[in-house]
């Protein structure tokens, strides 16, 4: 299993996904070496072992390993490149600061750092990535490859055609749900090349599904629909902690970019307000729309009534779970969305957008068009200050999430790998 992040060390739900699946695996009795490009060794490793690509060395000075280097050909992604074993070689210089050979030398280098993450290297290091996933292929004893996401769906393809093994793809989010219409076209190539060449997709939604079909041309009897779960560890005690201030708390919680719709949540705060000035919201997160939308609750002159947490990890968000009224996830497109799941669980009603997968699921979630404000605004109005309607959000939803485990999904995924094999 290809994985580009992994507990403790996540930057969102993709790590978080990757090991509640893994866990459910393990309880069916499925066998895990868990690839991540950098390790930091307080990985929860007792559904799985886990595998350090920053660790793996490739023997340049070996004759039978430089045969197998020379099958690996090249595709140009920006200006790096992506290994996958095919016949040919590709040797193009590209109009960048580093030419397609210098970051050739790097990527060909006997040891690579990783650092992992999402930085400016990203590419170099899917392109590391992958070479390191063909040597596995190559040399591991498995019966199948599963790839989460883009950045890993060139080393699963890498891994299939060195070892000949089927390859499940999973998709978490497509390009379409980061960007709009917008799209990256680097990365939907990416993402694209991985779904023609797997065996099965795995989409998250029926949501994601549609999309992975009509966007990308996919083969509808090639994806299949399995969606995410929650598990929830054994917490700390909650019950001792209190609010120090009067007001209800309505909370967003995730990245601060264009697919979550922060600067819905700002429009909806500033109708609210007008007609209850008895609430406070909390934005926790970050992303590339931070500055926007401080300002934006800056101009509306609600800033008094806002908190900006910043990235906040496991204890920080119980914390905040046991003095939030209210949980809202306006997605413009959200291909699941486990947090409403979190909030549910924690006791916290929650409002959605119709324009995520996890709303196909739920039953006990108040749901509305991301672009609904009003219809957002009377919704979290009506949580904030009908207790009955509260409390009856609170009972049955915290009843109806403890039942989606991950041990369920992962069922439908171990029959998807039965499929394949």
């Amino acid at each position: 299993m290809f994985g580009w992040e992994f507990p403790p060390h996540i930057s969102g739900g993709l790590g978080t996904a990757s090991y509640g699946l893994t866990k459910g695996l393990f309880k069916h009795g499925v066998e895990i070496l868990f690839v991540v490009p950098k390790a930091f060794g307080d990985e929860d490793q007792s559904a799985l072992r886990i595998v350090n690509a920053s660790d793996i060395r490739l023997p340049f000075e070996d004759k039978e390993f430089l045969q197998f280097m020379n099958q690996i050909e090249y595709i140009e992604i920006g200006s790096n490149i992506i290994p996958y074993v095919n016949p040919e070689l590709f040797n193009k210089e590209v109009p960048e600061t580093e030419t397609a050979e210098e970051i050739r030398s790097k990527v060909f280098s006997s040891y690579y750092q990783f650092a992992g993450g999402y930085g400016k290297n990203l590419m170099e290091e899917v392109s590391r990535y992958a070479l390191i996933a063909s040597m596995l292929g190559k040399q591991k004893d498995f019966d199948l490859i599963h790839a989460h996401d883009w950045l890993c769906y060139p080393a699963g393809v890498a891994a299939k055609h060195q070892s000949g093994k089927p390859l499940v793809v999973h998709m978490h989010a497509t390009e379409f749900d980061r960007s709009g219409e917008n799209i990256n076209t680097e990365v939907f190539a990416i993402e694209k090349f991985g779904m023609e060449n797997a065996d099965r997709v795995i989409a998250v939604s029926n949501m994601t599904r549609d999309i992975v079909i009509e966007k990308y041309g996919i083969h509808p009897d090639k994806v299949v629909t399995v969606h995410n779960a929650v598990d929830f560890p054994p917490g700390m005690d909650t019950s001792d902690i209190r609010k120090n201030f009067g007001e209800k708390l309505v909370t967003f919680l995730g990245r601060i970019t264009f697919q979550k719709g922060p600067d819905y949540f700002v429009d909806v705060a500033y109708k609210l307000l007008q007609k209850d000035p008895n609430i406070r919201f909390v934005m926790a997160g970050s992303g590339d729309m931070m500055e926007k939308v401080i300002k934006m609750a800056a101009s509306k002159g609600i800033t008094d009534k806002f908190h900006f947490t910043g990235f906040l990890k496991g204890p920080e968000i119980r914390k905040l779970f046991a003095i939030s009224d209210v949980f809202v996830m306006p997605s413009i497109s959200e291909p699941f969305g486990i947090v409403p799941l979190e909030a549910m669980q924690s006791n916290v009603p929650v409002v959605i957008s119709k324009q995520s997968g996890v709303s196909e699921i739920l039953t006990h979630a108040i749901k509305v068009d991301f672009w609904d404000i009003d219809g957002m605004a009377d919704a979290i109005y009506g949580l904030c200050n009908y207790h009955s309607i509260s409390n009856m959000f609170i009972k049955y939803g915290k009843e109806e999430v403890t039942n989606l485990k991950w041990k369920n999904a992962a069922k439908k995924v171990k029959e998807v790998y039965e499929q394949v094999i």
